[in-house]
C-alpha cells in the first residue's frame, strides 16, 4: 500500500526546501507518525542521504546579511541557501568578472575558475 499522500507531499516539499532527513523525520515522529511509515515515504520518493563534504568560506558581514535575508524569504537555512547558490552556479556557469549585480554573482565569483582580468595602468 502506498504511503499517505499528505506525508509524501510534506517530505518532498521539506527536502526541496533543504531540510535534512533528520530535520524532517524528528518532527513527524513527535507528531505520532510511525518510523516505518516515514521511512517508507522516503523510499517511495527515492530520497537517499548523500555523503557530503564540509567546506568553510569567509564572507563579509554585508554579504552574510543579504544571504540571511534571502534564506528567510526562501524558507532555507543559511547553509542551504549558500549550497543552493553554489549548486545553481555549477549548473548555469553564471559568473561576472566586473561588478556584481547580486549576491549570487559575488558568491559564484568566489568559486569561479575564470581568471579575473588584471587592470592595466
Amino acid at each position: 500500500m502506498p504511503s499517505n499522500p499528505d506525508l509524501l507531499r510534506f517530505v518532498k516539499e521539506a527536502k526541496k526546501r533543504g531540510f535534512s532527513d533528520e530535520e524532517i523525520k524528528n518532527p513527524l515522529l513527535k507528531q505520532g507518525w510511525a518510523l516505518e511509515e516515514v521511512e517508507k515515504a522516503f523510499i517511495e520518493l527515492g530520497i537517499f542521504s548523500e555523503e557530503k563534504i564540509s567546506i568553510t568560506i569567509s564572507i563579509s558581514k554585508s554579504a552574510y546579511n543579504i544571504i540571511e535575508k534571502r534564506a528567510k524569504k526562501n524558507l532555507f537555512s543559511i547553509e542551504k541557501q549558500i549550497e543552493d547558490i553554489i549548486r545553481r552556479s555549477a549548473v548555469t556557469g553564471k559568473s561576472k568578472t566586473q561588478g556584481y549585480d547580486n549576491i549570487d554573482d559575488l558568491l559564484v565569483s568566489i568559486f569561479s575558475r575564470r581568471q579575473k582580468k588584471k587592470k592595466e595602468f
